[in-house]
């Protein structure tokens, strides 16, 4: 009888073993399922981004025609490119985002000071263009932000943050726009003309 008891016993630990490990392997694979969510989130939004960016130059060489002495805004667009093409961390990318959405709202305005570039068709093709891909820049945006607040709750709540913490894994950054972003910058046509 005793030998019996102890068997049991053995046998249960052994199976409570087992089903914290399967619990274990189980929570982090979660953990991992979800880290590729993110990345394939942000993927989408990088190739979003670059497809914005790919637009931007025949958008600015039908504009040049027009409003060929506007370099201001022309090398805004420029510069905002190149730190888009630098841009890695989703903080710096964001940021990117930021500056070549205000170069871009630039340039789009010159439609008040040069009507005739309304009436251009590579303009209108390239602006439809340029409006669709910031909608699919804006839903990828928040895509990316619901599979970050989904797997930084699955690694900051217990009981998963334990096995997080023992995978090394840390929550990720949101995407999100600047303080700056968010306000509308102000551009000048009136003096700059020559």
């Amino acid at each position: 009888m005793e030998f019996i008891k102890k068997n049991s016993i053995v046998v249960g630990i052994i199976g409570v073993l087992v089903v914290i490990i399967i619990a274990f392997f189980s929570i982090g694979n979660g953990i991992v399922k979800e880290e590729n969510s993110v990345d394939s989130a942000f993927a989408d939004i990088d190739a979003q981004l670059q497809r914005r960016n790919d637009l931007i130059p025949n958008l600015v060489s039908t504009v040049k025609g027009y409003a060929a002495h506007e370099e201001k805004i022309f090398t805004a667009i420029s510069t905002a490119q190149s730190a888009m093409t630098k841009a890695e961390s989703v903080t710096d990318k964001a940021a990117a985002n930021d500056q070549v959405s205000s170069a871009l709202n630039g340039l789009l305005r010159l439609q008040v000071s040069y009507p005739d570039i309304k009436a251009d068709k590579q303009f209108t093709q390239l602006a439809d263009e340029l409006a669709g891909t910031e909608n699919r820049i804006a839903v990828a945006r928040t895509r990316y932000n619901d599979v970050v607040k989904t797997y930084n709750n699955k690694v900051t709540l217990f009981p998963t943050s334990i096995v997080a913490g023992m995978r090394g894994a840390t929550k990720k950054e949101f995407f999100k726009a600047s303080e700056s972003a968010k306000n509308t910058p102000s551009v000048d046509f009136g003096n700059d003309k020559k």
